[in-house]
């Protein structure tokens, strides 16, 4: 594996705060969501950055490369067509799961967020398959971020050093350390960020997310939307007395602050990396059996001395072919989705009160985006209050199966199957929403009341 390109400071690129981004100073560089720009149609803004030389990386959320499923082969494409778009010299995305598995029993559902892959042999290994197929399809170096979770897998196997380690090891893959996510999983899973740093090969890095989040009720909620916290910049350094990082970029998400504000976080960001004197320099990587072993058992925790090792890992996994090891990882997967977002009991072994705060959450960033994407929908119920209100009855029992423009079509429908809302010039307002959105005449009386019948409990 080559040494990864030196990016420099940078800041996540949102069209809400584009041109507070081309006006901050000393900029090196700027990460874009992969899913929210189309390669032959790059905003101008992202084409004036390119012109001045400042780097573009694509940041993929919905490839799904920690699910039980294959790569989408046409997920893959599109990444690797931004990738080439923006002349960007690596693409990352997430070890993570966000949709069920087609092995599973059941409809695909859609988390329509990050969920944690249980750190197990048999999730390992489905993962190092997913990312060589990944790395065989996309033109250029794949890196992958660890996440930030509510919830903890029972019955894990590893620790997140082992598991970062291996997979590295087992396929040259690069790592995007998120030092903001290591922080809510000290929060919320009691996991040492020190333990994490001095376990991973550090040498695979490729760059570095920061970003703030806020504490409610004991819980740590990543949000992209606040101020980055004390805490988490003292991670960052931590990270920086091993290595100097090839990258380092702050995310903002939602409640954009001023430029200045903007600016003041790079700024901090600028004063850690200038860091202590003797913080080694971004070193070459270099694949040595048997390292991710040492790494482990030096960080330790779950499955020292216990499991096999990387090598006869990997070779089970080729030999004997991943058909069974996809479904039980598919299963698992699809239990724990369906309690999110379906209602259905929460699998043995969880944390009951966690799984409902993940509910919750989710539920609440879902009523979040499609109001974003559908600003209609709260005006023509009456605000906000009313339209969450009505929203998160509906996702109660009614989970995302195909994406959030569809998602405020479906409660657009679910409302107007049961007559909904009451005041008629409102129903004429949202009928008028759903035609001129769905293509297709609403559904007649008959039809509106067979639904409800089946639907009335959800």
């Amino acid at each position: 594996m080559k040494p990864m390109a030196h990016l420099g400071v940078g800041i996540g690129w949102r069209p809400e705060i584009a041109g507070a981004v081309e006006g901050l100073p000393g900029l090196d560089w700027v990460e874009v969501v992969a899913e929210n720009i189309c390669p032959g149609h790059l905003p101008e803004s992202l084409v004036r950055l390119l012109d001045r030389g400042v780097r573009v990386v694509p940041h993929g959320v919905s490839l799904g490369i920690g699910g039980a499923d294959r790569p989408d082969p046409a997920k893959l494409a599109a990444l690797g067509e931004r990738a080439v778009a923006l002349g960007a010299p690596l693409v990352t995305e997430h070890i993570a799961f966000v949709r069920t598995s087609s092995v599973a029993p059941g409809p695909v559902l859609e988390a329509g967020h990050l969920l944690p892959v249980a750190r197990t042999r048999d999730a390992l290994d489905v993962l190092c398959e997913n990312v060589r197929i990944a790395q065989d399809a996309l033109p250029v170096p794949l890196a992958l971020e660890n996440i930030a979770a509510l919830v903890s897998w029972p019955g894990e196997e590893l620790t997140e050093a082992q598991f970062l380690t291996e997979l590295v090891e087992r396929t040259g893959v690069r790592l995007l350390i998120d030092v903001a996510n290591l922080h809510t999983n000290r929060v919320n899973r009691g996991e040492d960020p020190v333990a994490v740093l001095e376990g991973i090969p550090l040498e695979a890095l490729a760059y570095v997310h920061v970003a703030g989040g806020v504490e409610r009720g004991g819980v740590w909620h990543d949000t992209h939307a606040h101020p980055v916290p004390d805490a988490v910049l003292d991670i960052l350094a931590e990270l920086r007395s091993r290595v100097d990082p090839p990258g380092v970029l702050l995310e903002r998400d939602d409640d954009f602050p001023a430029e200045a504000e903007l600016a003041g976080e790079l700024a901090a960001i600028r004063g850690v990396l200038g860091g202590p004197a003797g913080a080694v320099p971004y070193p070459p990587f270099h694949r040595s059996p048997g390292a991710a072993r040492t790494r482990a058992s030096n960080a330790g925790g779950a499955g020292v001395g216990a499991a096999p090792t990387h090598a006869s890992n990997a070779g089970r996994a080729e030999v004997g072919g991943l058909g069974g090891v996809r479904t039980r990882v598919g299963i698992g997967q699809a239990a724990l989705l369906s309690a999110l977002v379906a209602g259905t009991p929460v699998p043995e072994g969880f944390d009951r009160q966690r799984v409902r705060v993940q509910a919750r959450a989710l539920a609440a960033k879902r009523a979040g985006v499609v109001a974003r994407l559908a600003p209609e929908l709260p005006g023509i119920l009456g605000g906000e209050d009313p339209y969450r209100e009505a929203f998160l009855r509906y996702a109660r029992h009614r989970p995302m199966t195909a994406g959030y423009r569809r998602d405020a079509l479906d409660f657009a429908e679910h409302l107007l199957v049961r007559d909904l809302p009451a005041d008629p010039a409102a129903r004429r307002r949202l009928t008028l929403w759903w035609r001129d959105r769905a293509g297709a005449r609403p559904p007649g009386r008959a039809v509106r009341w067979a639904r409800a019948l089946v639907g009335r409990a959800a």
